[in-house]
């Protein structure tokens, strides 16, 4: 985990106020989901299977370890785990080797939030290795911290990436607000405590307490996050004595 964390956080005494914008990197802030996808199955046509569309949805927007594993399984390929994880990261880094495409409205949105001064972070199941790749393109400067699947001891869809980002920020989860494309990473961030904005990538998101699903990061603004994070109700404090 890398961070650049600012002095101060915006609160308020009387509710939830936006501390900061948590986003997810593949597919959410650039458009590499197919990326991922032509490599996996240029990986796997080299160990001489071919990959059904139909997993596409299963391993999107999962960790490495587990859409690696899952792809084993399905096709009965010979190859260990640990061997295919550096294949498929190896096959990916060439390919974002000169630059990835930002998702619409994602540099927009970046430089809303540098400009008003409210702490951006990236959170990916992908590796570290590869978060560095995509940030040459993206620009570092734009996140006061990074975390990296690789550097979490459970990533997404556990809470913990999400909750070591707020931690990390020095904010709370409730005052982060999350940006996902995958179901995976919205159950990662619900189940930290996180008002949660869904933009579909590959499969689609339903709407539900505490989530809103937008079709693009051209419909996100600041006064939009601020508005979904005002909107969740903080978890109560404890009871003092009577």
């Amino acid at each position: 985990m890398t961070s650049t964390v600012p002095a101060s956080l915006p609160r308020t005494a009387d509710g939830p106020a936006l501390q900061a914008v948590l986003l997810d990197m593949d597919g959410t802030l650039v458009d590499t989901e197919g990326f991922w996808w032509d490599v996996e199955s240029e990986v796997f046509a080299d160990l001489g299977h071919r990959l059904d569309p139909a997993w596409r949805d299963v391993v999107v927007g999962g960790p490495m370890t587990r859409s690696a594993g899952y792809l084993i399984e399905a096709t009965g390929a010979s190859i260990p785990l640990d061997e295919l994880t550096v294949l498929l990261n190896d096959r990916f880094e060439k390919r974002i080797a000169t630059g990835v495409p930002l998702m619409p409205g994602a540099a927009r949105l970046l430089a809303e939030l540098a400009a008003h001064r409210v702490p951006a972070a990236l959170v990916s199941a992908s590796h570290r290795r590869i978060i560095d790749r995509v940030l040459d393109s993206v620009g570092r400067h734009h996140f006061a911290l990074t975390v990296a699947g690789d550097e979490v001891t459970r990533t997404k869809p556990h809470p913990e990436p999400y909750l070591a980002a707020a931690a990390g920020l020095g904010a709370e989860p409730w005052g982060c607000a999350v940006i996902e494309d995958t179901a995976t990473g919205v159950a990662a961030a619900e189940a930290a405590g996180c008002p949660v904005i869904a933009v579909p990538s590959v499969a689609p998101i339903a709407p539900a307490p505490g989530r809103t699903v937008v079709d693009s990061l051209e419909q996100v603004d600041l006064a939009f996050l601020k508005a979904r994070v005002t909107g969740v109700r903080r978890p109560s404090a404890r009871p003092g004595p009577v």
